[in-house]
């Protein structure tokens, strides 16, 4: 399947949840797949399901994915440019995730940590009866994920706020445009030690495209070479 690897293309499912801390990365992921499944020859429904944190909502791309034939749903007064937040959900939700199937795919773009993921929680019973799928976003870069016993602390607590469990782990380790060859790397074996600690699969190393070369490069002969990932930066600050 076009850019993603194996191990990712078989841990999806009809619905298939994009959880993690802030600032993980977990909208830009979700955009990324929603783009690529697309472009794949699939039918996709996007789920902005991030009614706590006004920035980095999936909602902010709706011109670029509706353009692409994704479809977009998203909380009520989340357009971009809009001067309300109001964090108030959609009908439009439970109707996507019963039309979920092989041929549709609705991927979740969730809210942060415990707080933003409980807003999937009154969905469970609805999710739980269909295939679905938990991809937890690790970015050790970012606060309170750079130890994993912490990121496993923070998994169970999304868990626990969407009485779900996850599937798997995709390692999402950047620092925006600031983004090197170091920073990927990742020679303490983080994703590995959480991977071990939570009991969960690694099912792919993201790359930005720009460094998607040396990220190649960088992982070949190791257990991540064929979990490379790349992916292109849509979610960018607010002042940028």
């Amino acid at each position: 399947m076009g850019r993603l690897p194996a191990s990712l293309e078989a841990a999806l499912a009809p619905i298939t949840i994009i959880a993690g801390h802030y600032g993980s990365g977990k909208t830009n992921l979700s955009v990324n797949l929603a783009l690529d499944l697309v472009d794949d020859g699939r039918e996709v429904t996007l789920v902005d399901l991030d009614i706590v944190n006004p920035y980095f909502r999936a909602s902010e791309q709706r011109a670029l994915l509706e353009q692409a034939g994704v479809r977009l749903v998203a909380p009520v007064f989340s357009e971009a440019g809009t001067g309300l937040d109001v964090p108030s959900l959609t009908g439009a939700i439970a109707p996507s995730f019963e039309q979920a199937d092989d041929t549709h795919l609705v991927i979740v773009d969730l809210g942060g940590d415990d707080v933003g993921a409980t807003a999937l929680g009154r969905f469970s019973k609805t999710v739980a009866a269909h295939p679905h799928a938990m991809l937890y976003v690790l970015n050790r870069h970012r606060n309170l994920m750079a130890d994993p016993d912490e990121a496993v602390e923070n998994l169970r607590e999304i868990e626990a706020a969407t009485r779900l469990r996850a599937t798997a782990l995709v390692d999402n380790a950047h620092l925006k445009g600031e983004t090197d060859e170091a920073a990927l790397r990742d020679e303490e074996g983080y994703a590995e030690a959480v991977s071990s600690l939570s009991g969960l699969p690694l099912v792919a190393k993201t790359v930005p495209e720009t460094l998607a070369g040396d990220g190649e490069r960088l992982f070949t002969g190791t257990k991540c070479a064929p979990l490379v990932y790349p992916v292109r930066l849509y979610v960018k600050n607010p002042w940028e």
